[in-house]
């Protein structure tokens, strides 16, 4: 029986792919906020997933894509730590087969990843009436992902959301499992592919001593971005990849950064501290008016 090098390709794409999503995918023992803080959402693959969604009633509103380990119950009270910092609204998500989410294939897989904040951004456009203009993507390690192929996806439909922070982000999954430099058929999650389409300010923190996803991941994809979407790239020295947070906690750094981009570079926070300036401004010669009459 002559066995034609297609299938043999096709085989080995497919093992290829069950290896990478097994060192992608490692969703931990569920962890659970209280159910009245819960989002339903349906996806297009057939899943239902948990997400929820912090009303700070800001000008902004970030959309967060977690790691490949951890889900909504354990980054529930740091995000609502940052958006009372930060002044923001924030969305985040689950992925299939992570936390309480149930239906489809019930695994997680790239297909269903995206499928997943399809659901959660369409959330924030469709039923919250929010301007994807108004929208910062903000992904965390595995969260690259997601959040770089809606950045394309908003800027191919001429609809670019307002910014892009990319924490620890990969290249690619070939990149990190077998330290690629090129990109081969059947890669997950190529976001070196898809920077340069993106057509919002793009925001990329790095540790220096990632252990996980190499510092070079971080730079290269920043190298990626258009010049003119580039903010300037936040490389913290010393750290790893799960305790960049850790490492700035007792400076305030992590959260000055990200506030700085915010205020620098989304075109909505800016527009809306202008006006409060002006407010204020109007205010103080009203009061000084009222007080001279």
């Amino acid at each position: 029986m002559e066995i034609s090098n297609e299938h043999i390709n096709d085989k080995f794409e497919r093992a290829m792919g069950e290896a990478i999503s097994s060192l992608l995918f490692q969703p931990p023992p569920p962890t659970f906020i209280h159910p009245s803080r819960h989002i339903w959402l349906k996806t297009s693959t057939g899943s239902t997933i948990p997400a929820f969604y912090l009303d700070r009633s800001a000008p902004v509103t970030l959309l967060f894509s977690h790691g490949n380990a951890e889900d909504l119950g354990m980054i529930y009270d740091w995000f609502v730590d940052l958006s009372r910092v930060l002044g923001v609204n924030v969305m985040c998500y689950d992925y299939t087969g992570y936390g309480k989410s149930r239906g489809g294939t019930g695994m997680p897989s790239e297909e269903n990843v995206y499928a997943d904040v399809d659901a959660a951004y369409s959330y924030l456009t469709d039923t919250l009436n929010i301007h994807p203009s108004t929208i910062v993507l903000y992904g965390r390690s595995l969260g690259s992902g997601p959040s770089c192929y809606i950045a394309e996806k908003s800027a191919l439909s001429n609809s670019p959301v307002g910014g892009l922070i990319l924490q620890s982000p990969l290249l690619s999954a070939y990149r990190v499992a077998f330290n690629f430099r090129f990109t081969l058929i059947g890669d997950k999650f190529p976001n070196v592919d898809r920077a340069c389409n993106v057509k919002s300010p793009v925001f990329v923190i790095h540790g220096t001593q990632d252990e996980v996803v190499p510092f070079w991941h971080g730079q290269e994809l920043f190298e990626g971005v258009g010049v003119e979407w580039r903010a300037k790239p936040f490389w913290v020295l010393g750290a790893g990849h799960n305790n960049i947070e850790s490492v700035l906690r007792q400076t305030g750094a992590f959260v000055d950064h990200l506030a700085e981009f915010l205020d620098i570079h989304v075109k909505a926070r800016t527009d809306w501290k202008g006006k409060k300036e002006v407010l204020k401004v109007q205010d103080a010669v009203e009061r000084a008016m009222q007080k001279t009459a």
